[in-house]
């Protein structure tokens, strides 16, 4: 038997599970202990890391749709047949900032939706949660499936750029997300959107430099700026055909994805 600590994960994965062994399943150092997640397309494979004699620690995969999986931990050993030690059902949830990053991402040229998140400023959250929320939210971006022609300024790229509005980058800004506004630089329309003026006539540029954010505006000043620290830079995924395979470089665990 083992037991899952969580028993459920984001949809973007990304985050830590501990594996609780029972007594007679002790880890012995040349067993080799990954686990196999089974969706209803997909599947996944991840190794394991040892904490102590009873319990490991794995990185939930990303998934596909929300839903109940089943989890196999696989026991291997030179030259033996590699066994089934135990099953788990396992959870894949859309939590909160999944929802926030899909919002965002749907209302990139909404006006309404944009001042909005302007209000939810005046409740400045403390620096912690605003970097837990940051970590998370660009988790979240990175796995939707975003339509091809998604631009962080929105579908209507016929607004000239000195019409003064609110975009997505003056959202990311305000709040100090570094990792969100690392990731909307990236996409189309996302440096465009750095000379654009609100109603009060700030740039996200502007808004950083009167917030003093200063990690922030090299991030959006410097050609040679590099991505902020955070648990994505972490991993490295490398695509091939029906295949994916992450490296999370912190915990050294491998993930490999294929279409079930």
């Amino acid at each position: 038997v083992m037991k899952l600590n969580p028993q459920q994960a984001p949809l973007y994965g990304d985050s830590v599970i501990t594996v609780q062994l029972t007594e007679e399943d002790k880890i012995e150092d040349d067993v080799v202990f990954y686990l196999v997640f089974t969706g209803s397309t997909v599947q996944h494979c991840t190794s394991t890391r040892k904490i102590n004699p009873g319990s490991l620690e794995t990185i939930s995969p990303g998934h596909d749709c929300c839903e109940t999986v089943k989890v196999a931990l696989c026991a291997s050993r030179e030259g033996r047949p590699v066994l089934v030690v135990a099953e788990e059902s396992f959870q894949f949830v859309q939590d909160e900032a999944y929802d926030a990053a899909q919002f965002l991402a749907t209302c990139a040229g909404n006006q309404q939706a944009l001042n909005f998140t302007r209000f939810l400023d005046r409740s400045r959250p403390p620096a912690a949660d605003v970097d837990f929320l940051d970590e998370k939210v660009a988790l979240a971006f990175r796995h939707l499936k975003l339509p091809a022609e998604w631009n962080v300024l929105g579908a209507d790229q016929s607004l000239t750029d000195n019409i003064p509005r609110e975009t997505l980058m003056h959202f990311a800004v305000r709040l100090g997300l570094l990792r969100l506004t690392w990731f909307l630089l990236q996409q189309p329309g996302g440096r465009g959107a750095l000379s654009i003026h609100n109603n009060e006539g700030a740039t996200p540029v502007s808004l950083a430099l009167e917030r003093g954010y200063q990690k922030l505006h090299q991030l959006l000043t410097e050609e040679e700026a590099r991505e902020p620290d955070s648990w994505s830079t972490l991993s490295h995924t490398v695509y091939s055909g029906d295949y994916s395979v992450k490296h999370h470089r912190k915990l050294n665990v491998y993930m490999l994805t294929a279409e079930a």
